[in-house]
């Protein structure tokens, strides 16, 4: 479960994060093995930017210096960056739209997230299906978060009917869960020219 570096200069790393490696130290001494701590064991420099979810695998970001990180975390806030995934989901999808329901966290469930029409954040998914699998009864489906909530892939899918396979959380648990982060296309940090990076789906 060791990283691959896709692209390293200067200012920007990317790598891609396997399922089930934490993205960020956890709490506890049993979960200080991640993703940043084995990417900072190459490139101690290197400094979080942004996180997927332990089970999801795909493209992360690292930053090289402050100014840098500085730059990142202000395009991920304002949504200038451009993030797209892939999932298997359990049953027959078609076509594409938006999901817009608005998550807060699930207290009394927690680390769940949770529809919350009261007191949610707006939340916003756009997804386009991209075949289905009659033998598995699956639909591989195309995801641009609008924003990036936690969870808000997984929770959205579910609740449209569709959970994602594999999902420990909001469907029924597999060797693994079938979500990938496919692209990232950001604004470099030290120059400001776009660059885009792309992982095919290892499912």
């Amino acid at each position: 479960m060791e990283p691959i570096f896709l692209h390293v200069d200067a200012a920007l790393i990317v790598a891609e994060k396997p399922a089930g490696l934490l993205a960020v130290p956890g709490r506890g001494p049993d979960k200080q093995d991640c993703l940043s701590a084995r990417v900072q064991q190459r490139y101690p420099d290197a400094l979080i930017v942004h996180r997927l979810d332990m089970d999801t695998s795909g493209l992360i970001c690292f930053a090289r210096t402050a100014e840098a990180q500085r730059r990142l975390n202000r395009s991920f806030e304002e949504r200038r960056v451009g993030k797209r995934y892939c999932a298997c989901v359990i049953g027959r999808l078609e076509g594409e739209g938006e999901i817009d329901l608005p998550l807060s966290v699930d207290w009394h469930n927690r680390p769940k997230s949770r529809v919350d029409p009261v007191h949610g954040r707006p939340s916003r998914t756009r997804w386009r299906a991209a075949g289905y699998d009659a033998a598995r009864d699956t639909t591989r489906v195309e995801l641009a978060p609008v924003t990036g909530r936690s969870h808000q892939l997984r929770v959205h899918l579910a609740a449209l009917g569709h959970p994602i396979v594999g999902d420990p959380l909001y469907g029924q648990p597999a060797e693994r869960m079938r979500l990938h982060a496919t692209a990232l296309a950001l604004f470099h940090p030290e120059d400001g020219r776009p660059v885009e990076f792309f992982s095919p789906p290892p499912f």
